[in-house]
């Protein structure tokens, strides 16, 4: 069988007589060339088709590749054994402190226990860069500090980069020492609750709000109904409770070290330098300073768990969505910001 894209009979040679009598111009000749070009672009198609496939797989294969070795670049995960010699662990807590951020407790709690397990660990240094947000997962993180450093009998230090305010603030009182720049924000020892009212607006527009409800404060905080006055007591009331919850645990942190004023628990914030002066902290330095002039480690092993791109991208914008559709509906928990 012939492979070839070429009819198997030569050509007639010019001149030559074919069936008939006909000769090179006739309609056998014509029909012989032109099936013989579709021959050839035929396969021509066919080789450039099987080219662009081979190009397409090869080019899936090498994104593969970089997206599976980005992956592996990209992820850190925690430590699970000890250095051959005695280091610095280091826990970072950045961004929103939030229940599916990264600076949840369920990230920063393996972490800690990781980091305070290690018998390499001669000391623990949590660095924060946040500016607050959950004051339940500050608490639990807080909580597991205190455990964590009375049982395992090591030092615990925290180190201030740009920003330690409300729930950072929060985690940060269960160290034995905080370490701050002198331009950091430090403090915001408050708690907020936010959300949006538009019943001015529905009244503009026409618009009528049908709330039905079993319990005669079920529909408390409901944006698009009139605050009452016992209701917004309530939640003065709430906040009021959870910040007492707030101060109690800085002083029990700070301890004798707090300078209080009128204005130290009222939500207002300082420099780092303001904050040594009102003993929201303790001295000036940064994480190298402390591994290497305090606990005299100068190896510094990072403990933070974070995730791979794919699943923070896929967190975030679910997390993202929730939040957002929360808001709209006035229904934000509270805070410290």
């Amino acid at each position: 069988m012939n492979d070839s894209p070429f009819p198997t009979e030569p050509p007639p040679s010019p001149g030559q007589v074919v069936s008939g009598g006909d000769k090179l111009n006739s309609p056998g000749v014509v029909a012989w060339e032109r099936a013989a070009i579709e021959r050839l672009l035929m396969a021509q198609v066919q080789e450039q088709k099987a080219q662009r496939q081979w190009r397409n797989f090869f080019r899936l294969a090498w994104l593969l590749l970089v997206l599976s070795v980005g992956a592996l670049l990209l992820y850190r995960a925690p430590s699970t054994t000890a250095p051959s010699s005695a280091h610095t662990a280091v826990v970072e807590i950045r961004g929103e402190i939030a229940a599916g951020a990264d600076a949840s407790a369920d990230n920063i709690v393996p972490a800690l226990r990781s980091a305070f397990e290690d018998a390499g660990a001669q000391a623990v240094v949590v660095v924060i860069d946040s500016p607050g947000g959950s004051p339940v997962q500050a608490g639990i993180i807080n909580d597991e500090l205190r455990r964590l450093r009375d049982k395992h009998d090591k030092p615990l230090y925290v180190v201030v980069e740009e920003t330690c305010a409300s729930a950072a603030y929060y985690i940060a009182a269960a160290a034995d020492q905080i370490y701050v720049d002198k331009a950091s924000v430090v403090g915001s020892i408050g708690v907020l609750m936010d959300g949006f009212g538009f019943t001015g607006l529905m009244d503009k527009l026409g618009v009528e709000r049908r709330l039905m409800t079993a319990g005669a404060n079920k529909g408390f905080l409901d944006p698009f109904s009139p605050q009452s006055e016992a209701h917004r007591a309530h939640a003065q009331k709430l906040l009021d409770h959870i910040h007492a919850q707030f101060i109690e645990v800085v002083k029990d942190g700070r301890g004798e070290r707090l300078k209080e004023t009128p204005d130290l628990f009222s939500g207002l914030f300082w420099s780092g330098e303001q904050a040594i002066e009102l003993g929201l902290a303790d001295h000036l330095g940064s994480l190298d300073y402390v591994a290497r002039e305090v606990i005299k480690a100068e190896e510094i092993v990072d403990y933070t768990r974070r995730e791979n791109v794919a699943e923070r991208l896929a967190k975030r914008f679910g997390a993202s969505v929730g939040a957002g559709f929360a808001k709209a509906l006035g229904q934000v928990p509270v805070q410290l910001r």
